[in-house]
């Protein structure tokens, strides 16, 4: 299943280069003292975290941007003719300070948020922008990188640097170089606007999550939740003063966990308004007015650089290419999906009379009554399982096993690196020849201060140039259980998991020698595809039977009822799939739009965007309505959002090929790591497929792992 929640953060060195205008002077403030002066003495360069402070950012920052910048007026105004090193890998080589400080700082906005890094965020967002432009649209140092691409068939280069030099010229001209100088003017301030409203937006979704909890005066009205969740929000009301009362925090994606279990009804219409609601009710962190103008100035910026609309410039630098194939793709699948969403619907209308409800299901109603369905159908539901899913388990003995036997990976956990949170672990990993392969940071519960979803962060990335190895983070949202309970996952959760360790693989095996092409540097629509093909582990039953033991008795999950999770795995399908391209709809909607036609009322944009797309069912509301659509507005994947559904047909063809080669074997996995994982973005990311594959991927496994192939 695509789980859209899912954000990927890459490293600071994977990062479009940052740089300022010459400076001469250091900046005051910054010292040999700073813990971001020099590379962490701990081991792959591990953050300091005990020794990082908040009034440590802003002075490394613009250090590091002063340094940056004075090495990249070097490389510009060199007297000697451009040659690939100094041009090009002393670029490479460049900003290490700031590269330091984004990481860590990039990362702990994130996971670890406070109101001092926000303001930080909000300040630093245009003047990192500006000075990215200011290496990007500088005319010296364009034109040595030109000269170079111009004459790059005689340079003799290998194909890693050969595969560089192309996508320096191509960064440089998508981002303005070829501009006049009004022109890259324009541009500037296009970018130094778009940075600060996404900055703002993203802030704002946080904070409007907090602010839009369901607050309910009894416990009477969270029936069905469990006494400790209830004790839970009793304990949130009283963190938030309001002694007496009950909170449920609303998160992430429009649907929440909760309304499987509430047996109100009207809790669960008030959770579910709570949620859609989400900046669009006025006040200080309506997202409204700030779309509109991102999606402006997006579209103007696209007009400037020569196209049509910000999805066609977003996709000619993807493996889609253009906006027709992301169109077809999306078409292809909605109205099978919205056939299967109905025929869910109806079934879930039949239990509702049966109870004699007298209403008809509601996208409230329906996470809880479809667990009813599944109940009926496959005599188990979601509770079952939880109690053979426990945390660590699923980590040491399914995760970890899983990445042992395919790739021969090792763990050990270590307590002597600090931690930014004490609930964060750390784990040293080994490869099969017994040699250190990277450091994996695990951080998966919940915090008031961490944004919702779950993504990968690489510290450190992987270099051979730089001589770095990768230091590499997974990101949960897990509740946190009472003090002494253990920590029991849902079924969506356990694959989260098992996704995000899949990124984190693609960071660990990384071996190329530039930071550019690290780890998952890799296109939009294609960093999703690792990830996804590392799901699979999760149910392969050597896997399974390893992990999935009582956490009271350690019995194994009965065979009957794995036998029923396996037969349930396509149910909901059609509900999943609807609430997944409606999303990825708005996300084109939005940024197909020409400077003309941006609208100016949001929600009504939206309710026609999905009617005209036929993915208009009430039953089933979009994953994230814009007002909270991080992703494509604050956080990277706009005109992306299909790249989830488009990795997919990659990964369900790869389970295929696995499955036809036997499975969990050594054999299949270093394939795997040789051709795909350890690339990076070293080639063309389909090229990379298609020599792994043999052939382009096919859609029928796609549509069979969906549920579709009988529309």
């Amino acid at each position: 299943m695509i789980r859209p929640q899912i954000l990927l953060i890459v490293s600071a060195l994977a990062m479009p280069l940052a740089f300022a205008a010459p400076i001469a002077a250091p900046v005051a403030g910054f010292d040999a003292a700073n813990p971001f002066a020099k590379s962490s003495a701990l081991p792959f360069q591990y953050p300091a975290f005990d020794k990082i402070n908040n009034e440590d950012f802003a002075p490394a920052y613009f250090e590091g941007m002063r340094a940056q910048a004075a090495e990249i007026n070097t490389i510009a105004n060199n007297p000697k003719p451009a040659t690939f090193d100094n041009t090009i890998v002393a670029m490479e080589r460049s900003g290490r300070l700031l590269a330091r400080v984004s990481s860590v700082f990039g990362n702990l906005s994130g996971a670890n948020t406070n109101e001092t890094l926000q303001a930080l965020d909000r300040d630093l967002a245009p003047k990192l922008a500006a000075h990215s432009d200011a290496i990007r649209l500088n005319p010296k140092l364009f034109a040595r990188i030109k000269m170079l691409h111009d004459k790059r068939a005689k340079l003799g280069l290998d194909a890693e640097s050969a595969y560089l030099l192309e996508r320096y010229n191509t960064d440089f001209v998508r981002a303005g170089a070829r501009l006049s100088a009004f022109d890259k003017d324009k541009l500037k301030a296009y970018n130094a606007e778009l940075a600060s409203l996404q900055t703002t937006f993203s802030q704002n979704v946080l904070k409007e999550s907090n602010a839009s909890a369901l607050v309910v005066d009894t416990r009477v009205e969270l029936a069905g939740m469990s006494d400790k969740a209830i004790d839970a929000a009793a304990s949130e009301a009283n963190k938030r003063g309001l002694a007496g009362k009950f909170v449920v925090p609303v998160v992430n994606t429009s649907g929440q966990a909760s309304l499987a279990v509430l047996t109100d009804r009207s809790t669960r219409l008030r959770l579910l308004e709570a949620s859609l609601g989400r900046g669009s009710r006025g006040g200080d962190f309506d997202n409204r007015a700030i779309i509109v103008k991102l999606a402006l100035l997006r579209a103007q910026r696209a007009a400037l650089l020569g196209y049509p609309s910000h999805a066609a410039y977003m996709l000619e630098d993807q493996t889609a290419r253009d906006t027709g194939a992301v169109n077809k793709l999306l078409g292809e699948f909605a109205k099978p999906a919205v056939a299967n969403a109905r025929k869910e619907a109806a079934e879930i209308q039949t239990m509702i009379d049966a109870d004699k409800g007298g209403f008809q299901v509601g996208a409230h109603d329906w996470s809880f009554y479809s667990d009813k369905v599944r109940a009926a159908r496959f005599a188990f539901d979601e509770a079952q399982l939880r109690p053979y899913f426990e945390l660590n388990s699923v980590l040491t003995n399914g995760v970890f096993f899983a990445a042992g036997k395919l790739y021969g990976l090792s763990f050990k956990e270590r307590r002597d690196l600090p931690v930014y949170d004490p609930d964060v672990r750390t784990f040293d990993v080994f490869d099969a020849n017994g040699k250190q392969l990277a450091i994996f940071i695990a951080d998966f519960y919940a915090r008031g201060n961490k944004r919702g979803g779950a993504w990968m962060n690489a510290y450190v990335g992987q270099s051979r140039l730089m001589g770095t190895q990768p230091v590499i983070g997974n990101h949960l949202n897990i509740p946190k259980p009472g003090a002494g309970e253990p920590t029991l996952l849902t079924y969506d959760e356990l694959r989260t998991l098992f996704h995000e360790f899949g990124h984190a693989l693609h960071g660990m095996f990384s071996d190329v020698k530039y930071p550019r092409f690290s780890g998952t540097r890799v296109p939009r629509d294609f960093v999703e595809f690792p990830s996804q093909v590392n799901e699979m582990w999760a149910v392969w039953p050597e896997v399974l039977n390893n992990y999935a033991r009582h956490y009271q008795t350690g019995a194994p999950m009965p065979q009957e009822l794995l036998d029923k999770v396996l037969a349930a795995k396509k149910f909901n399908e059609g509900y999943r799939t609807t609430e997944y391209l409606a999303a990825s709809i708005l996300d084109q909607r939005w940024h197909q739009v020409g400077v003309s036609q941006v609208p100016t009322d949001v929600l009504a944009f939206e309710a026609a965007a999905l009617k005209e797309a036929g993915v208009d069912f009430a039953p089933v509301p979009t994953r994230y309505r814009s007002t909270y659509f991080s992703h494509v507005f604050s956080g990277g994947y706009s005109a992306g959002y299909y790249g989830y559904l488009w990795a997919e047909k990659l990964d369900a063809d790869t389970v295929e090929w696995f499955k036809e080669n036997g499975g969990l074997t050594r054999k299949n996995g270093d394939r795997f790591r040789k051709m795909l994982l350890s690339r990076g973005g070293t080639m063309d990311a389909m090229d990379m497929f298609r020599a792994f594959r043999g052939r382009d991927a096919k859609i029928e496994p796609l549509l069979e792992k969906r549920g579709l192939t009988a529309q």
